[in-house]
């Protein structure tokens, strides 16, 4: 099949070389458009956009995959199906109704659960055991559409949002090819997503990734891993000031007040409302990350200096 595959982030990659290596050929690639990152903020493309350069396959990056121009590039293209996997836009009916197998998205969870942008940080944070991952047609809903197929992955103890999506980008790959293997093949047919156990992952902005360390050990611990490595877990200092937070480690200590530091000499302790947790790496405002103990000696916190009290 001629493909037209759309796609943003580093996740989206491994989808994209699994289908340039697959029997279909991708004639083009949809992306958002180059954005401003680093230190300098210089214009950026996509890593997805960078692959497709490198493979010499055209690049769309409209501002919006809408309008008349648009509707006329898909119509040249002459695709039969378009791919999707983190592209970063809702599409309208009229660009919908065009490719003549649809577009078929690959959305990392097991739909109906986690519809929306954060499927894996949501599962994380919610303290999911299995998670997975769906080929779907799209419509106009939220991740409605009737799915093709689905696979599943343990959520490991010490997992991040970064580590699981790495994990499911690769194995969504593999199933994606399969799904539109099976749609030229005609061996397929999309099934209505069941109406029970629909849930929803809003994407986590800065304010839904600071800590409160009212909160149990295992849900602070759920909490930072399932916002590593964005947006980004964080908590205040006494004075105000952030201080993020990488993934942290459970103790069954109950010593320590919610939010309460104990500095050890090879260890940061913090209290929570239900044990307590050590610290990993943290990352002090203009600074770059390091190991809590080495941040804690430099900060020379005073006994019984509290996290989280601005609020």
């Amino acid at each position: 099949m001629r493909l037209l595959f759309a796609g943003t982030p580093a996740p989206a990659v491994p989808a994209l070389e699994a289908l340039i290596a697959s029997r279909h050929e991708v004639v083009a690639v949809l992306t958002r458009p180059d954005a401003r990152a680093g230190r300098g903020r210089k214009l950026t493309p996509s890593p997805v956009k960078e692959r497709a350069l490198e493979a010499g396959i055209e690049v769309l990056d409209p501002a919006q995959p809408r309008g008349e121009e648009f509707l006329a590039e898909l119509v040249r293209l002459d695709v039969d199906a378009a791919p999707v996997v983190a592209y970063g836009a809702l599409l309208r009916r009229d660009v919908i109704d065009v490719p003549r197998h649809g577009w078929i998205n690959l959305h990392f969870s097991v739909l109906p659960a986690w519809r929306g942008a954060a499927p894996v940080q949501h599962a994380i944070i919610a303290g999911d055991e299995v998670t997975g991952a769906s080929t779907f047609r799209i419509e106009e809903g939220l991740d409605t559409g009737p799915v093709f197929g689905t696979l599943t992955e343990t959520v490991r103890r010490r997992d991040t949002a970064g580590d699981l999506l790495d994990r499911l980008a690769v194995a969504g790959a593999e199933l994606l090819v399969r799904t539109l293997d099976a749609i030229e093949d005609g061996t397929v047919m999309a099934v209505p997503q069941p109406a029970d156990g629909v849930s929803h992952a809003p994407r986590l902005l800065p304010p839904d990734a600071k800590v409160d360390w009212r909160r149990p050990a295992y849900v602070v611990d759920r909490l930072v891993r399932g916002c590593t490595p964005a947006p980004g877990a964080w908590t205040t200092l006494p004075d105000g000031a952030r201080l993020g937070l990488g993934p942290v480690r459970p103790t069954d200590e109950t010593h320590l007040a919610p939010g309460e530091v104990e500095v050890r000499k090879d260890a940061v302790v913090v209290g929570t409302g239900g044990g307590a947790v050590t610290l990993g790496d943290v990352v002090p405002v203009g600074k770059r990350a390091m190991a809590a103990a080495d941040w804690a000696r430099g900060a020379r916190l005073e006994p019984g200096t509290r996290l989280g009290e601005d609020a």
